[in-house]
């Protein structure tokens, strides 16, 4: 009987160690799994707030206008929407410079392929409405290239300066793409394609293109091309020497394009402020899309791509 009361408190004992240990066990995890969830919560809080001073350090300059100083604007790249060539980021820009009572005149520097005639248009109007506004000179000056929309933009600035090997021009209007509807027929695909209206699908690379849908394409193109033209003109008055090939499409070296009135001297930035502007102190208005920037936007994406997983399909109205 004595041995039998010994193991029954010898098994209490145990069973009572062994509840201890996995309370114990138990809520040191649930301590570490607290820390943890708090450890990161501040990691995230504290990438937030590098985000956001990144933002403001980066994002918005203050230039120093209590001297007079020469305003750079830097149109690099492609131009288009939500490029850092961009109508909004550029003009933003552009009225910094035009704004700021140290400001002697406004350089665009360039080097661009092109882009977007609208996001170009958008440009040059308020370079020409910013100029008459403050009555501040523009300079164009050229790196190595200026071509199609970015000479659209250009040829609002007064002057326009250029490298003798730098590339100008391009005075045109392209669209491209492809069709595949022989090698569809080829290959024995069958395009199953259905749209409400009739040419709705004209510009699909799958589905053969109509004469009419040619003529229409093509006098939109021509529409275009007239406005560039006209803008081209307008910013060049009588300086310009036009040729047949003036507004073929063809692009020039810097030298070529002073000869044909397409641009004025050659010159570089520092050329410019030193001797055109005659103020060598030079600050850069450019808005960049900085670190900050980009990492909300893929954040964004991320968190759109997300949402998009729970809608349904829905047809397109592109």
């Amino acid at each position: 009987m004595k041995n039998d009361s010994k193991n029954d408190v010898a098994n209490d004992n145990w069973e009572r160690k062994t509840l201890e240990k996995l309370v114990f066990a138990t809520l040191g995890e649930q301590r570490s799994v607290r820390r943890w969830r708090t450890f990161f919560r501040l990691m995230w809080v504290a990438f937030f707030g590098f985000l956001v001073w990144m933002w403001f350090a980066q994002s918005h300059p203050t230039p120093d206008a209590s001297t007079p100083h020469t305003a750079v604007v830097e149109i690099k790249g492609e131009i288009a929407s939500g490029a850092e060539a961009s109508a909004d980021l550029i003009n933003a820009a552009l009225r910094s410079a035009f704004e700021d009572n140290g400001a002697q005149a406004v350089v665009l520097l360039i080097n661009s392929p092109g882009g977007s005639p609208v996001q170009a248009g958008i440009i040059n109007d308020e370079i020409r409405r910013l100029k008459a506004l403050h009555l501040k000179p523009v300079y164009a000056v050229v790196e190595e290239t200026c071509a199609s929309a970015a000479y659209y933009i250009a040829v609002a600035a007064d002057q326009i300066y250029v490298d003798k090997a730098s590339i100008v021009g391009s005075i045109g209007v392209l669209m491209d793409g492809f069709g595949f509807t022989g090698l569809m027929e080829k290959l024995g695909v069958e395009r199953r394609l259905m749209t409400a209206g009739e040419n709705k699908g004209f510009l699909d690379p799958f589905s053969p293109q109509t004469d009419k849908q040619r003529v229409f394409a093509q006098a939109m193109l021509n529409q275009i091309h007239q406005q560039f033209i006209d803008v081209v003109k307008a910013g060049r008055g009588n300086r310009l020497k036009e040729t047949p090939e003036t507004f073929s499409g063809l692009f020039w070296s810097g030298q070529q394009a002073i000869e044909l009135g397409l641009a004025d001297h050659l010159g570089s930035l520092d050329f410019v402020a030193r001797e055109v502007v005659k103020s060598e102190d030079i600050i850069d208005y450019t808005r960049r899309d900085n670190v900050a920037e980009r990492l909300f936007k893929r954040f964004g994406v991320a968190m759109g791509e997300g949402a998009a997983r729970t809608l349904s399909f829905h047809p397109s109205l592109r």
